[in-house]
């Protein structure tokens, strides 16, 4: 075995902080106290392993951070200060290759969401579950463009065509019934974010997996598959919302074997899209334009006018994340005249609904503020931004008893924007309501976001009182929870 190294990236921070080892250990263990982390109890000789080459186990990693970020007013990497990221990323072919058939989407789902039920959320984010990215990632999602074996139907639908009797025990009010607790759960999740009810859209997953073992006629099969594939993508989407990427990749990848079969192109690049979302909030640019150009290429004759606004809404986002500011433009510009060809909001699938104008103006402003900080916070795009994002928590503000998590984001991206333009008053004071909200709504998305906005707050203006007060709330106020 080869003998450890000294982490030089982490001395060379250590060294910048001009705090002593046990400066560092005593700021540690206040801020694991801050996030309930009472176990973790560090002093001078552990950090003198750690710099010896010792690597932390978690939350350590997360908290030192957060503590250099703030020591310098900008974002301090995990992997910036050579220690493994909390989120282990594998650009080798694996565990999102999958069998694109239709009894082993099920058996696959059908494992995965046990496994996700028995096992708490430390045990399911083991050191065998990691992030795929990259090639091993896109190369598996483009077979979702291929068609069947001479178009045949899948094994499941053939079984049902082959004259078998039909066995199955779920009558139409039944479906129906599942399809409308389906919409309930994106309800829950839009006003109460993931972490309220994680859980019960897994083991409703399960037991969809249960029925699809049975024979029901074609059209039946294929309603199950859909409903299977909402499910698998909300159960991702909250598994996201609260920080379990791994997982959510899984959920998002099943989710599009099931969309593939039950022939729904639409939904299955809706999947694509939020699979890309998430690769921009990891700063895998590349990868989440990938993910965006499949998505329009596969739903290019499905898409009604609202879907094809999203997806250029997310491209921008996404190439916002790489800095290219001219296609970036380009993609808002058709983003928003895409978005007034679209209908009455009914024409759509409830799973569509949810963009809105106010989504349309978030994400778009986003992309600007994005910009802004890949430009050196440029005050051309943060002075973009401005009005866009002022324009969708204006809009969201109107209807925030249903959309209570989206108004908290665009809170927290205008606080952003006014500090990006020099104003920390007004920055900490919008902020402050996006804090009362984020200590009632289960989202640790929405949590980080405000830590960092404040961190970053706090690095450039410690001095101003608006900016210490929002400190101590985000403190005192935002929870650490569990995934129920």
């Amino acid at each position: 075995m080869a003998d450890k190294q000294p982490n030089e990236k982490l001395t060379a921070w250590f060294a910048r902080s001009g705090w002593s080892k046990g400066e560092l250990a005593r700021q540690v263990n206040r801020k694991a106290r801050q996030l309930g982390a009472h176990h973790v109890s560090t002093d001078t000789s552990r950090v003198r392993r750690w710099l010896d080459g010792e690597q932390p186990r978690e939350p350590i990693p997360k908290i030192m951070s957060d503590l250099f970020s703030e020591r310098f007013g900008s974002v301090v990497d995990v992997e910036d200060l050579g220690l493994r990221a909390a989120v282990p990323v594998s650009t080798v072919a694996g565990g999102v290759d999958l069998p694109w058939s239709g009894p082993q989407t099920v058996q696959l789902i059908s494992e995965y969401s046990r496994s996700d039920l028995m096992l708490n959320r430390r045990g399911f984010l083991g050191t065998s579950l990691a992030l795929t990215a990259g090639a091993a990632l896109i190369e598996p999602m483009q077979r979702w463009l291929t068609p069947g074996p001479s178009g045949s139907p899948t094994p499941i639908l053939a079984a049902a065509n082959g004259g078998e009797p039909f066995s199955g025990r779920l009558s139409e009010p039944e479906l129906q019934l599942l399809e409308q607790t389906t919409v309930m759960f994106r309800q829950w999740d839009a006003q109460n974010g993931g972490g309220l009810r994680r859980k019960a859209v897994v083991g409703q997953l399960h037991e969809i997996t249960d029925l699809l073992q049975e024979t029901y006629p074609p059209h039946i099969t294929q309603r199950l598959f859909r409903l299977t594939a909402e499910l698998a993508h909300l159960a991702g989407w909250m598994s996201y919302d609260v920080g379990m990427h791994p997982s959510a990749q899984k959920y998002y990848v099943l989710a599009l074997h099931a969309a593939k079969e039950a022939g729904d192109r639409p939904f299955g690049a809706l999947i694509l899209t939020d699979m890309s979302r998430q690769m921009i909030h990891l700063n895998r640019g590349e990868d989440a334009l990938e993910l965006i150009h499949l998505a329009q290429y596969g739903s290019r004759d499905t898409a009604t006018p609202r879907q094809q606004a999203l997806l250029y809404a997310m491209e921008a986002r996404a190439y916002s994340n790489t800095g290219e500011v001219n296609r970036c433009a380009r993609a808002v510009r058709l983003a928003e005249d895409t978005f007034t060809d679209c209908g009455p909001i009914d024409n759509d699938p409830d799973w569509l609904r949810f963009f809105s104008k106010a989504e349309l103006y978030a994400e778009n402003a986003h992309s600007f503020r994005d910009l802004a900080y890949h430009s050196s916070r440029s005050p051309r795009y943060a002075s973009m931004a401005a009005p866009v994002m002022a324009t969708a928590v204006d809009l969201f503000r109107a209807d925030m008893e249903n959309h209570t998590r989206s108004y908290a984001f665009n809170l927290v991206g205008m606080a952003s924007v006014h500090l990006l333009q020099g104003e920390p008053e007004q920055a900490a004071v919008i902020a402050e309501e996006a804090v009362e909200i984020a200590g009632k709504v289960r989202s640790e998305r929405l949590n980080t976001r405000v830590r960092k906005t404040s961190a970053a707050a706090t690095a450039d203006y410690r001095s101003v009182p608006a900016v210490s007060r929002l400190a101590e709330l985000v403190v005192d106020q935002i929870p650490e929870f569990e995934a129920v």
